[in-house]
C-alpha cells in the first residue's frame, strides 16, 4: 500500500506538470492528497507476513459467494419455501458457534498455522461437495459442519495477526486484515452475482477453490516458525469475576444491544436478495453487483472515515448514529415508489454508512473493557455476538416474511433498529463512565 500511493502520487504530480494545470492547490488536489496520505501512514511499517496473512484473506473472501446467494439457492433452485431457507442460513450460524469455540480450542493447543490450513482446505472441499447436496436432511447436516470447519478459521486468523504484528502496529494490522476482507467480500458479491446467473454449483465450486487456495498460500508464504498463541500462566487464568465478559452485567447489557443491531443487520445479506429478486425482480447479476458496492464503499472509505471520527471524542454517539442509517436504510425498501436499481442502490449504501458508523466502534468499546489478560476472551464475545445473530436474524426474518410479508419484516427491523439506538443512547447516559474516545489500543 506505501509503494502504491507513492506511485499513485508521483503520477498525479506528473499530469499537473504534462497539462500544466492551474489547480494544483485547488479543493480537489488537496482533499486527494490528503486521502493519499492518510492511506500512506496508516499502512507503512507492517511486517510483510501481516500483508502475506492479508492477501490471504483477500483470496479467501473473494470467494464468498454461497452463502449470500444460499436463500435463492435454497428457494429457486431446490424448490423450498423461504422458512426452509431460513433454516438453513440458521444452521450456518450454529456451525458459525461450533467453530469459533473449536478453533479457540484447537489454537491454543497446535497454533493457529495449522489449524487455518486444515480448515480452509478442509471447508474448500466441503463446499465443493455441497453443491451435488439435494436431499434437504442431509443438506441441514452439512451445513453445520461446513459452517463449524469454515469459521474454525476465525480464531485462529486473529491469533496470527496478533503473532505477526509488533504492538505499536497491532490495531493497523487488523485495519489492514479488515480492508483485505472488505475488498474480498466485494468481488465475491459482484463475481458471485455473475455465476448465479449462469450456474448455481459454480458459487460452490468457485468458493470450495479459493478456499483450498488459501490454505495452500498459508502453507507456502507463511512461515512456520511462528505457530503459537501466548499461553496464560495459571496466575492469569483466575481472572477476578468483575473483569471476565460473561460476568460482567454491564458489558452484557451492551452486547445484547450489540447482537441486537447485529441481527438486524445480517438480514441486508440474507433475506433482503430474496425481496429484491421476488417482488422488484431484479437480476442475480443485479443483486451481486448492489451486495458488492457495499464493500466497495467500506474499503475506500471506512478508515478515513474512523481516523476522523475518533478524534471527535464521545465516539458510542457514532453508534446511534451508524442504528439510525440503518433504520432509514430498511425504510427505503417500504417507499411505494420502489422497486428499482436506484432505491435498491440508496438503500446499501444507507446500510453501509451505518455500518461504518456502528461497528468499529462497537468493537472499539468491547476490546476498550478488555485488559491483557482477558483480551481473547473479549474477542469470542464479538465472534460469538455475530454468530448468534446469524442464528436468530435469517429463521426470525424468514418466518415473519413468510407468514405476515416482507413489508410487516421491514417494520419490525426499523423498530428493532430505533429501540437499538435508544438502548445504545441510555446506555451511554447511564454508565456515565464511558471512555469519551473508545479507540482500541494497539497493546498485545
Amino acid at each position: 500500500m506505501f509503494l502504491i500511493t507513492g506511485k499513485i502520487c508521483r503520477i498525479w504530480d506528473c499530469i499537473k506538470r504534462t497539462f500544466q494545470f492551474t489547480f494544483a492547490d485547488s479543493f480537489l488536489t488537496l482533499m486527494v492528497q490528503r486521502v493519499l496520505q492518510a492511506y500512506k501512514t496508516s499502512f507503512s511499517g507492517l511486517s510483510r507476513e501481516t500483508w502475506l496473512l492479508s492477501l490471504v484473506m483477500l483470496v479467501n473472501r473473494a470467494g464468498t459467494m454461497a452463502v449470500p446467494f444460499m436463500s435463492l439457492y435454497v428457494t429457486l433452485k431446490l424448490g423450498r419455501s423461504l422458512a426452509e431457507a431460513g433454516l438453513i442460513i440458521t444452521l450456518f450460524g450454529v456451525g458459525s458457534v461450533l467453530g469459533a469455540l473449536t478453533g479457540g480450542f484447537l489454537t491454543d493447543r497446535i497454533g493457529f498455522r495449522w489449524v487455518q490450513i486444515v480448515s480452509a482446505i478442509s471447508s474448500g472441499l466441503l463446499f465443493i461437495g455441497y453443491g451435488y447436496i439435494t436431499d434437504f436432511t442431509t443438506l441441514c447436516v452439512l451445513t453445520i459442519l461446513l459452517s463449524m470447519v469454515a469459521d474454525a478459521l476465525r480464531p485462529a486468523n486473529h491469533a496470527a495477526i496478533a503473532a505477526y504484528s509488533s504492538r505499536e502496529n497491532l490495531t493497523r494490522s487488523y485495519s489492514l486484515n479488515r480492508l483485505a476482507i472488505n475488498l474480498g467480500w466485494s468481488v465475491g458479491g459482484t463475481v458471485g452475482g455473475l455465476l448465479a446467473a449462469i450456474n448455481y454449483q459454480l458459487l460452490f465450486f468457485v468458493e470450495g477453490f479459493t478456499n483450498i487456495m488459501a490454505g495452500v498460500m498459508i502453507l507456502i508464504l507463511l512461515p512456520s516458525n511462528l505457530t503459537s498463541v501466548r499461553k496464560f500462566s495459571k496466575k492469569q487464568e483466575h481472572i477476578a469475576n468483575n473483569s471476565h465478559p460473561w460476568l460482567n452485567p454491564v458489558f452484557l447489557q451492551f452486547m445484547l444491544f450489540a447482537t441486537l443491531f447485529t441481527t438486524a443487520f445480517f438480514l441486508v445479506f440474507r433475506l433482503v436478495p430474496v425481496f429484491w429478486k421476488a417482488e422488484w425482480g431484479i437480476s442475480e447479476r443485479g443483486i451481486g453487483l448492489l451486495l458488492g458496492l457495499n464493500g466497495i464503499v467500506i474499503a475506500l472509505t471506512e478508515m478515513v472515515l474512523v481516523r476522523k471520527l475518533e478524534k471527535l471524542g464521545n465516539t458510542i454517539r457514532f453508534i446511534v448514529g451508524g442504528t439510525v442509517c440503518c433504520g432509514v436504510g430498511y425504510a427505503l425498501l417500504l417507499l411505494p415508489w420502489g422497486s428499482g436499481l436506484a432505491i435498491a442502490t440508496c438503500f446499501i449504501l444507507a446500510i453501509t454508512l451505518g455500518e461504518m458508523l456502528a461497528f468499529p466502534f462497537i468493537t472499539s468499546y468491547i476490546m476498550s473493557q478488555a485488559n491483557p489478560d482477558n483480551r481473547g476472551a473479549y474477542a469470542t464475545a464479538i465472534t460469538l455476538s455475530w454468530s448468534f445473530a446469524q442464528i436468530i436474524g435469517p429463521s426470525g426474518g424468514g418466518w415473519i416474511a413468510e407468514h405476515f410479508g416482507f413489508t410487516w419484516l421491514w417494520v419490525a427491523l426499523i423498530a428493532l433498529c430505533l429501540i437499538t439506538g435508544l438502548g445504545f443512547s441510555s446506555f451511554a447516559r447511564k454508565y456515565h463512565g464511558i471512555p469519551k474516545s473508545i479507540a482500541p489500543t494497539s497493546e498485545v
